[in-house]
């Protein structure tokens, strides 16, 4: 009985010894002294004036950051799926560009605990949270294409190729992204068809890398869609020509 009162009360030393910090804060913390330390003015100059000024920089380079975040990740328990999404949004809310970046590295690292609700909870905030092609697109490659995959979450799809937001309707067109042989040509084809007659270049551009990579897979399939599309987007129908070959 004298045992287990006295590993009773170390216990409650070890549970009351500092707060306790949540698994966001953590890897906010974490994540904040692994990058700003490698901070570079002149490279961060560079990356906002070609990324048209859509946020401030540290300057840190996509080797150098993963470098940084996987050391700084090492050794964290898995989070919940709320504590993944909870994680993701207060990152995208930094002020730096890499910050956001970090949001789907980690989400590309724990993304097999995202619940199926993970989708409209956290990952419709986070495409239109300071959106550009360069989030959203790593978006798509570390959650929506996974989810979606796993979930099978063409509700979700349709609904934000419906929406008046370009960047969703960018994600919901590359939804497949990286399918290969699992590829729904059907699904694929439909938010492609839904804003075929958009001229809006990211939007464009998205049927263009959806085709394109449906070509390599279906070609006829794509031949067919660009017959019955003929006013669609030239950077559309390039990128498409590049996947039959013939362009």
């Amino acid at each position: 009985m004298i045992r287990s009162v006295r590993l009773t009360l170390l216990d409650l030393q070890v549970v009351y010894a500092g707060p306790v910090v949540s698994w966001p804060r953590e890897m906010l913390q974490r994540t904040t002294s692994a990058l700003e330390p490698l901070a570079n003015a002149s490279e961060a100059r560079a990356m906002k004036a070609y990324m048209k000024d859509i946020a401030p920089f540290l300057g840190i380079r996509s080797n150098e950051r993963r470098r940084a975040l996987h050391a700084a990740w090492r050794g964290v328990r898995a989070p919940t799926s709320d504590e993944l999404g909870e994680t993701g949004l207060m990152l995208a809310g930094k002020l730096e560009r890499e910050f956001s970046y970090a949001a789907y590295d980690l989400i590309a690292r724990y993304v097999e605990v995202a619940d199926e609700t993970f989708l409209i909870e956290y990952m419709q905030d986070l495409l239109v949270t300071k959106p550009w092609w360069d989030t959203v697109d790593g978006l798509g490659t570390a959650g929506v294409s996974p989810l979606c995959r796993r979930f099978d979450a063409f509700d979700i799809v349709w609904q934000w190729s419906r929406s008046q937001n370009l960047w969703l309707n960018r994600a919901a067109i590359q939804h497949q992204r990286g399918w290969k042989r699992d590829t729904d040509v059907e699904l694929i084809l439909e938010p492609c068809d839904a804003h075929s007659t958009s001229r809006e270049f990211f939007v464009v551009k998205a049927i263009g890398w959806a085709l394109r990579d449906l070509a390599r897979l279906d070609a006829p399939s794509v031949r067919r869609f660009l017959r019955e599309h003929p006013g669609l987007g030239l950077v559309a129908v390039r990128e498409a020509q590049r996947g039959l070959g013939t362009s």
